[in-house]
């Protein structure tokens, strides 16, 4: 077993193995549908919207699509001053303490501003198609496969 040849081999034939595996699983195993993505076909497939609805969702949509980009970046700063504080501390110190604080506080934010995005969509909702936007909405919040 110390023929480097034959370890290559080896290595070489799981290496095959392990790639063919990821290519049949992804081939015949069907992945769940994200729930976002269902709201998002919900939306502008589904609810038949009129086009002063679709053009009051798509500006909802780009006003939100800035301002998640911006927290987003705000929570890769916010990672990064996490990854600094745990690199100089070594544990669960001050700074570690005060950044995991920032980090929750645009998570939080996200989160808030998200919600009034949903909110804002369902307004422009006639009443017939709030109903199946409001279970769409509730099952993205009580999804068990996240």
């Amino acid at each position: 077993m110390n023929d480097p040849r034959r370890l290559l081999l080896i290595a070489a034939i799981a290496f095959l193995a392990a790639v063919a595996g990821v290519l049949i699983g992804r081939a015949f195993i069907a992945w769940p549908t994200p729930v976002e993505n269902e709201l998002h076909a919900l939306l502008h497939h589904d609810l038949d919207l009129d086009s002063g609805q679709k053009a009051r969702m798509e500006e909802i949509e780009r006003r939100f699509a800035l301002r998640k980009q911006a927290l987003e970046l705000e929570l890769r700063a916010d990672n990064a001053e996490l990854a600094d504080a745990i690199q100089s501390e070594h544990g669960y110190g001050p700074a570690v303490g005060a950044a995991v604080d920032r980090s929750h506080q645009a998570m939080g934010q996200l989160q808030k501003e998200t919600l009034e995005h949903i909110f804002a969509m369902r307004a422009v909702l006639k009443p017939d198609q709030v109903a199946r936007f409001d279970a769409a909405v509730v099952k993205a919040l009580t999804a068990k496969d996240r």
